[in-house]
């Protein structure tokens, strides 16, 4: 592994938050509501409270916005991205998949306030698997000290997907019509509910792509940065250039990114799809590209 100026430091916190994490698991927690249907733990709020002393400690000058509230000197060149718990609703029912998400963004000097910066660094960990996703800007994605790349899938009908669904209107949402579409035109579509976790699987190739509807940069930041390291592409659903603010993103290993993106389109426009393809017809459509 090239070493690290930043993602060491990151992965040795997000190990002690994860240690944090399991301890909570372990013993369940009670939980309460932050908004409508928003749930938050003991848990979340305890592991921000120690990711945020540790990076205070780690690189006093950097910034820090945390999804439970935390905003340190957000006027800082480089600003931390905190997701302390990422997946607390399946935290919190007993569900095996949740991680840490730290993500480094660097704001060079006169960037307006709305505008993105350059992710620079980022991990996703997984406390119950043990796995840490690592990266940093020009030296790979890594897990476990083991360099990653995304998959080598080039069609959609022969990909495995994920998505997610926001717990805020999800009645409004329309991502279930998606959901539809290429479970039907695909080997499946996963959704387990942690995004970090998701866009870490594009990176690592165990995905071919992701995509969800308004995300906040703390569920993104590390995961934008993987998979663009493991040499995939990360966008909007039209293919435009990825922005924090998450109203939406696509992630993909970049052979599928074209075929998600003519689907988006298409159902955004309203107009008709084409058939789904028979089970015949896949396996016609297979040979064809192989011969």
């Amino acid at each position: 592994m090239k070493r690290f100026e930043f993602a060491h430091v990151a992965e040795g916190i997000a190990r002690q938050a994860g240690a944090l994490l399991r301890e909570f698991y372990a013993k369940g927690v009670e939980t309460e509501y932050k908004g409508e249907v928003d749930l938050v733990t003991e848990a979340d709020r305890a592991s921000e409270a120690l990711i945020r002393e540790r990076l205070t400690k780690a690189f006093p000058a950097h910034g820090i916005y945390g999804e439970e509230g935390t905003r340190d000197q957000m006027e800082s060149e480089y600003r931390w991205y905190v997701d302390p718990l990422d997946g607390t609703t399946n935290f919190a029912h007993g569900f095996p998949a949740f991680c840490v998400i730290l993500g480094l963004e660097r704001r060079a000097a006169g960037l307006a306030a709305g505008e993105d910066g350059e992710m620079v660094a980022g991990v996703v960990y997984d406390p119950l698997r043990d796995e840490m996703f690592s990266a940093e800007r020009g030296k790979g994605a890594w897990l476990n000290g083991r360099q990653v790349h995304v998959s080598k899938t080039a069609h959609l009908q022969e990909s495995l997907t994920a998505t997610g669904f926001p717990s805020q209107k999800r009645h409004a949402s329309p991502n279930v019509h998606f959901y539809q579409e290429f479970t039907l035109r695909s080997h499946g579509v996963r959704r387990a509910g942690s995004a970090g976790l998701d866009l870490a699987y594009v990176a690592c190739g165990r995905l071919d792509g992701f995509w969800e509807f308004h995300l906040n940069p703390w569920d993104t930041s590390a995961g934008y940065l993987l998979v663009e390291e493991a040499g995939g592409r990360v966008t909007h659903f039209d293919g435009s250039k990825f922005t924090l603010d998450s109203r939406e993103v696509l992630a993909t290993n970049g052979l599928i990114a074209g075929e998600m993106e003519h689907l988006f389109g298409e159902m955004f426009a309203g107009r008709g799809l084409e058939p789904i393809p028979t089970p015949a017809e896949f396996a016609a459509k297979r040979a064809a590209s192989v011969s």
